[in-house]
């Protein structure tokens, strides 16, 4: 013979009232828990996308080269290619101008007659920034370029900055072998 255990009608539903999910002495249904799951999942994404776009950092960058800075450096490159430094200068940001115009044509004029005219160049990297501190401060993008010159072979930085939505040449710098 089976012994039953047998609950009053009144105990069954208290104590089945306190656990969490049930509901009158029912579990709800399975809609009701996958919605909620459902809920809960794009919540906690919906939060992690949120904490990584907000991240400590000081700046922002991201890659690629806006339109404006990409017809600047074209402007810059061919400049510096065609040897019009006066106007390569006259063109540039304030960041530039730091030194004359005679101290800039020189340094320019001192790469070419090392290293020759670029004849290649290879995009390597192209970074924007948005910093408050920093070499440059401000708006800027650094594009570097594997380059091929008639004598040697280098690396040229470019870096420029925006001020009042009009992009310009902040900063030009060749690494190379060749200039030693």
């Amino acid at each position: 013979m089976r012994a039953r255990l047998r609950l009053y009608e009144t105990q069954s539903r208290r104590s089945l009232g306190n656990i969490k999910g049930y509901r009158d002495g029912k579990a709800e249904p399975y809609r009701t828990v996958r919605r909620r799951s459902r809920s809960f999942f794009v919540y906690c994404v919906a939060l992690w996308v949120g904490i990584l776009s907000c991240s400590c950092n000081t700046g922002i960058r991201r890659s690629g080269i806006p339109a404006g800075a990409q017809a600047a450096l074209d402007a810059a490159i061919e400049d510096i290619d065609a040897g019009r430094y006066d106007k390569l200068y006259d063109e540039a940001s304030d960041e530039w101008k730091r030194q004359s115009v005679d101290q800039s044509k020189a340094t320019l004029q001192t790469l070419r007659d090392k290293l020759g005219r670029a004849r290649t160049r290879d995009l390597q990297t192209a970074r924007e920034e948005q910093t408050s501190t920093g070499p440059v401060p401000g708006h800027s993008v650094t594009v570097i370029y594997q380059t091929s010159f008639d004598r040697g072979e280098g690396t040229e930085t470019f870096t420029l900055i925006e001020h009042g939505g009009r992009w310009a040449l902040a900063k030009y710098y060749v690494s190379s072998s060749g200039l030693r």
